[in-house]
Formats: C-alpha cells, sequence, structure tokens
C-alpha cells in the first residue's frame, strides 16, 4: 500500500499522486453481491434540480456490503481484497463455511487467506466483529453500530478508526477520530482494527478531470454570483461578499447548526475538537 508520484509528463500528471493498489488482489467483483446504481444529476423525481455540481460521472454497479456481520459462530476465510468505486476503503470478499459469501469494509493488514469470525465469543483480532463487551480496553476499532443489529454507521471511511476507552454499566465509551468522546451501547457490534487505504487522504487529482470521473462538477464561487442567487453575491469589483453564509442565509465557519435539544447529546460525554 502506498502513493504514487507521476513524471510530469502533461499538466494533468504534474502534481498527481495516485494510489498503487498493491493490496488489490482482483480486478473482478463478486456478481451474485452486485446491484444497480443509478444516477440522479441532482434531480429529484419531478426533474428539479435539488442538489447542486451533480452530473456524468463514470458508470459504477453497487456493491452490497455487509454491515451487521451478524453471522456469529460461522468461520469464513477471505477469498480477495478488492477496489470499491462507491467508498475510499477497499473491501473484502468472505467465503463462509456453509458456502455464502460477503463483502465487508477490508481492515487494514487483512490478509487473503485469513480466518476471520463475528459475534459473542469470537478473538479480539484484526477483521473479528465482536459485541463491545467483550473487547479489551485501548483496542483500535471501526465499523461501530449505534443500535444492537441495526448495521455498522460510525467509522467507515478509509484509514478511520476509534479507540474503546473504558466500560461504564451498559454502555462503552468510544473516542472517536474527530476526537469527540461518546457513549455507546455495550452490545453492539463493531470490528477490530482500522479501515483499509490509510494513504487516501495523501492523493491529489492532478486534473479539474479527475473530479467529473467522480460525477462532481465545477462549484462557481459564490462571491462571483449575483444578489439574486447568492446572499454574498453582488458588489462593485472583487467585493469579498461580507460574512461566510450558506445560499440560505445560514453562517459558515463555526456557526453551531446542530440542535441544542437533540436526543443523542445525553451520550456525548466530550464535543469533538473545533
Amino acid at each position: 500500500m502506498g502513493i504514487r508520484k507521476y513524471r510530469p509528463m502533461t499538466p494533468g500528471t504534474r502534481f498527481k499522486l495516485a494510489n498503487t493498489f498493491e493490496e488489490i488482489t482482483t480486478s473482478t467483483p463478486e456478481k451474485s453481491l452486485l446491484a444497480k446504481k443509478t444516477k440522479s444529476g441532482g434531480r429529484n423525481g419531478s426533474g428539479k434540480m435539488t442538489m447542486r455540481y451533480i452530473g456524468g460521472g463514470h458508470k459504477k454497479k453497487y456493491r452490497i456490503i455487509d454491515f451487521k456481520r451478524n453471522k456469529h459462530a460461522v468461520p469464513a476465510t477471505v477469498a480477495s481484497v478488492e477496489y470499491d468505486p462507491n467508498r475510499t476503503g477497499r473491501i473484502a470478499l468472505l467465503n463462509y463455511a456453509d458456502g455464502e459469501k460477503r463483502y465487508i469494509l477490508a481492515p487494514h493488514g487483512l490478509q487473503v487467506g485469513q480466518k476471520l469470525m463475528s459475534g459473542p465469543g469470537a478473538a479480539p483480532e484484526v477483521g473479528n466483529a465482536l459485541l463491545l463487551s467483550e473487547i479489551p480496553l485501548g483496542t483500535i476499532i471501526h465499523n461501530i453500530e449505534l443500535q444492537p443489529g441495526q448495521g455498522a454507521k460510525l467509522v467507515r471511511a478509509a484509514g478511520a478508526f476509534a479507540q474503546l476507552l473504558n466500560r461504564d454499566g451498559k454502555y462503552a465509551i468510544i473516542k472517536l477520530a474527530s476526537g469527540e468522546t461518546r457513549m455507546i451501547l455495550a452490545s453492539c457490534l463493531a470490528t477490530i482494527g482500522s479501515v483499509s487505504n490509510p494513504d487516501h487522504s495523501l492523493e491529489r487529482k492532478g486534473k479539474a478531470g479527475a473530479n467529473r470521473w467522480r460525477g462532481i462538477r465545477p462549484r462557481t464561487r459564490p462571491v462571483a454570483m449575483n444578489p439574486v442567487d447568492h446572499p454574498m453575491g453582488g458588489g462593485e469589483g472583487r467585493a469579498s461578499g461580507g460574512h461566510p453564509r450558506s445560499r440560505k442565509g445560514i453562517p459558515a465557519k463555526g456557526y453551531k447548526t446542530r440542535t441544542p435539544k437533540k436526543y443523542s447529546n445525553k451520550f456525548i460525554i466530550e464535543r469533538r475538537k473545533k
């Protein structure tokens, strides 16, 4: 796993830094775990654009990922580590002892041929999914559920990880990558290790066309718009546009938008660092 620097043969490769894909073992996905993925171009059912700057992009198939890891006490073998165009981390194909195949988020360091288990009683080894009540304190984890059986919601991006700090009654205390410390029910599942592809943050696209491949269209600066289009539009010459805000007038850069009476506030011990 690493980053490749290109020779400046063209303007697009001059500053390009791309992944070497060393950990990928196959380029052919498992057909039974593919699903159709349609593009909206940012339009709703009426054809009205509700999200700007979306369109184009390469054609993709969705890989059905097992975020629940609910096949307990059935050993599985890692058949391959694959690229997934829909997410930043890698995915791994598991072949279970009963013949079923499933994709999971690949932890960093997962090898083909490795044996994995999930559920109560599993060993706290990389790739295994355990209850938070059974994971040793201080362990690095990812793919964390917020409610038992719901499926993982937290820590799923490339290179991401959290740490299990403590347990207090029926809750486990988790420190997230953002710096936030929060309580999660100890009966929730989490996977040991960090998410694969930690070098993703070092990549540089090199040219605007690489964003178009991802379905991202050019973004117009609000300051360059007219007053009718944006609160920061208008002005003579290169006017700064006043206080940074969204098109609907909500201030940016430090303005708190979280609801003060949100139900999950009582589970947050320490807010994320500014």
